[in-house]
């Protein structure tokens, strides 16, 4: 097992240096015509972006000093974004590159073909012509045209006396005193096709520039759809055993806030103005609420407190809490007014309301319970169970749940990334049925590592639940 770990990471690590070395090549090797600064500051940027985020993912896990975190968690976190932004936009000028350079390439030909068939222009009353030396008239030539360097045998007759010196416009020729004479200056004509070596940079350039403009547009974009906070999303949920009464009530889920280091107490401000905004009749706060201590984190989550629902606020424990100190935050969010489920169920007027603890307790000796939770309830009552992973669906069809609540999966939150989610989690989003269970998944509020979102919006849910009797 360890050796098989040891090549997966192997392999990752490979692919990782690979990657970033095509990022180099491209976007600063070929944009430029040798090696100079350009090229060096290339390698700090890349490189440089790297150790910063290695240090954030550290500093964050090993409990570093906050303002250390914080120092290392933007730069670090949105390059690890932005790299890989860059390295799509680079793969996909792989294959745009053979087709522009072919454009341009038909371009050029298409010009030099335009300068030979050229219509000679009439020549003004008075001018001499310049004809071509392969154009001279045939005939009898002097014998300094038969010689084989004809510029080194031709003389000019002197001028008339008292006349100066007529200029010379012959070019001197090259001696071995002068090995590489400077090369004529490139033409401004526009009609003049260019040389190879210039198409070929000139493609690299644009390429590049497009790859680069796409990457700082995703991100920076994705970046500002998570700090403007979560919309909400509403849903509707039948359940067969909610009785008529309780038809239209609302929940509110939110899951995956992740407070710590780069989302701090103003979102949690946000979050909470947009939950109370619902008017919801209950909260259900489904884990990952934090990425750091109370110590850290306290102040951040204080808004918390000001939470407001008819029946109250909620709250289970995700895998980041087991990270962070689950004890220590199940402590903290009661204070603040919610009430924590730990492997616990509350009987609410119309159906029973369940929760289990995340399976990343299970290394702490706390993991989920579902029969602690669910083993002596009334079956033919209407059973909610809030649920951080929605790996845990099989556990709650077996119990007879009616809905489960979840979150977990951030939707991906970087596409393609939720092509690797898919593959982790029976549903990456949204409202799913598995037997007589329905399972609904949240993308959640927030974002962990970069605070960005590509193709996955950050939401807050308000489940309306419907009953089949009214």
């Amino acid at each position: 097992m360890v050796i098989v770990f040891a090549l997966v990471a192997l392999l990752v690590l490979s692919v990782v240096v690979a990657g970033n070395w095509l990022m180099w090549r491209r976007l600063f090797r070929d944009t430029t015509r040798g090696p100079g600064f350009v090229r060096r500051a290339g390698v700090v940027v890349i490189a440089g972006g790297w150790a910063l985020t290695i240090g954030a993912l550290v500093a964050e896990r090993s409990g570093a000093p906050f303002w250390l975190q914080q120092v290392l968690a933007w730069p670090g976190f949105l390059w690890l974004a932005l790299s890989m932004y860059l390295l799509l936009g680079v793969v996909a000028g792989e294959v745009v590159r053979p087709l522009l350079r072919r454009w341009v390439e038909r371009r050029a030909r298409a010009g030099a073909g335009g300068q030979e068939g050229a219509v000679p222009q009439p020549v003004p009353a008075g001018a001499v012509a310049a004809t071509p030396p392969a154009a001279a008239p045939a005939g009898p030539q002097p014998l300094a045209a038969l010689t084989p360097d004809t510029s080194a045998t031709l003389t000019t007759a002197p001028p008339p006396a008292g006349q100066p010196p007529a200029p010379s416009t012959e070019r001197p020729a090259a001696t071995d005193a002068d090995p590489d004479p400077a090369p004529a200056p490139e033409t401004t004509d526009p009609s003049r096709p260019l040389a190879a070596p210039t198409r070929r940079l000139f493609v690299s350039r644009v390429v590049a520039g497009a790859a680069a403009a796409a990457a700082v547009g995703t991100v920076g974009y994705g970046t500002y759809g998570v700090l403007r906070g979560p919309k909400v999303k509403r849903v509707t949920v039948p359940l067969a055993k909610l009785p008529r009464a309780a038809h239209g009530y609302r929940i509110a889920v939110v899951s995956d806030v992740h407070l710590g280091p780069v989302l701090g107490r103003g979102f949690a401000q946000k979050v909470v103005d947009t939950i109370n905004g619902t008017q919801p009749d209950l909260i259900a706060v489904v884990g990952d609420l934090v990425d750091g201590s109370v110590k850290d984190l306290g102040p951040a989550a204080a808004p918390l407190a000001g939470l407001r629902a008819r029946h109250g606020a909620f709250f289970v424990t995700g895998n980041h809490e087991y990270f962070s100190g689950a004890g220590q935050w199940i402590d903290e969010v009661r204070r603040l007014g919610l009430r924590p489920l730990e492997n616990a169920r509350t009987e609410l007027p119309h159906f029973d309301l369940a929760g289990v603890n995340d399976v990343a307790g299970e290394s702490e000796g706390q993991g989920p319970d579902f029969a602690r939770a669910l083993g002596d309830r009334d079956t033919a009552r209407a059973c909610v169970l809030l649920a951080h992973q929605p790996v845990q669906i099989h556990d709650a069809v077996e119990h007879g749940v009616d809905l489960q609540l979840s979150g977990h999966t951030h939707g991906g939150q970087l596409w393609p990334g939720n092509l690797v989610a898919e593959l982790a989690n029976p549903t990456l989003a949204g409202l799913e049925r598995y037997g007589d269970t329905q399972l609904y998944v949240s993308r959640g509020a927030g974002a962990w590592g970069p605070p960005t979102r590509v193709g996955a919006p950050s939401d807050i849910t308000v489940i309306e639940l419907a009953s089949r009797q009214a």
